[in-house]
């Protein structure tokens, strides 16, 4: 079956003159037009296309690759704001339509904004929502301490960062643990603190624990060659001047510094660390 709004890996069946006709298990064909086709290609081979509706409707696949596919969230700009909503860049020909009832906050021409897409029920069209907290639960979470997750910055709140986890939860960085500068719209790589009795999660940007001190020492070790071999911090540096610099906290920072001199990498003096 050939879903829309998402990748699909379908057999090419035969060429015509307006594109390559494309099938899969089922016997569905949908048309992969003139401006997509490759220019080597097999009869029978099998190609993996994006599917959607064109702006008359119809039923057609691209080897573009959206900014957002079906269940997923984006940061995407309003490129347009019509009669019956925003139309936002999603990376393809027509845009993404978020009508006014899913908006969130009535949306302005060349703003961004993050949104869900979903296949209405009503339409059967793929539609943009900014309401994405309906489309987000932590009802069934299922991870362990230090689980890497994939983020989407979603929102700031007065404790910290509310973010996406992995397309389907939502998830909280609280100030004390950012290092680095962030925003609305960023996509990282975190790691589960916590998963609190009521189903909450509370998000890392660093490993927890052991894991997280190889991956500190070797971010250290990049810094010293990039800087000749030299950075002016030490263990009294004060934490500020350390998240400035290497957007680590303090605890992460001096962990990584005792591992590189139980190796030998690197000498500890006045000034700061020396690589050795």
């Amino acid at each position: 079956m050939i879903e829309l709004g998402n990748y699909n890996t379908l057999k090419v069946l035969r060429s015509t003159s307006v594109g390559l006709f494309l099938g899969d298990e089922e016997g569905t064909e949908i048309l992969l037009p003139n401006k997509y086709v490759p220019e080597d290609f097999q009869i029978d081979q099998e190609m993996e296309v994006f599917c959607y509706l064109d702006n008359a409707e119809r039923p057609v696949s691209t080897t573009l690759k959206p900014k957002i596919i079906r269940n997923g969230f984006a940061y995407l700009e309003v490129v347009e704001v019509g009669a019956y909503g925003a139309f936002l860049d999603w990376g393809l020909e027509k845009h993404l339509l978020v009508p006014f009832r899913e908006q969130s906050e009535r949306m302005e021409d060349g703003n961004k904004y993050i949104v869900h897409c979903y296949m209405d029920e009503e339409s059967m069209r793929l539609t943009g929502s900014s309401r994405v907290d309906k489309f987000l639960s932590n009802e069934s979470v299922d991870y362990n301490q230090n689980d890497t997750v994939n983020l989407l910055v979603n929102r700031k709140t007065q404790i910290g960062w509310e973010v996406i986890v992995d397309d389907r939860h939502k998830g909280l960085i609280f100030e004390s643990d950012i290092f680095k500068p962030i925003a609305v719209g960023n996509e990282l790589k975190g790691y589960v603190k916590n998963v609190r009795d009521d189903k909450k999660l509370d998000i890392s940007l660093q490993p927890i624990g052991p894991q997280m001190l190889e991956p500190t020492a070797k971010m250290l070790l990049d810094k010293l060659e990039e800087n000749n071999g030299f950075l002016p911090l030490h263990d009294k540096s004060s934490p500020e001047e350390i998240k400035e610099a290497l957007h680590l906290s303090k605890k992460a920072f001096k962990k990584g510094v005792g591992i590189l001199y139980r190796q030998r990498k690197i000498n500890i003096q006045d000034d700061g660390i020396h690589l050795l």
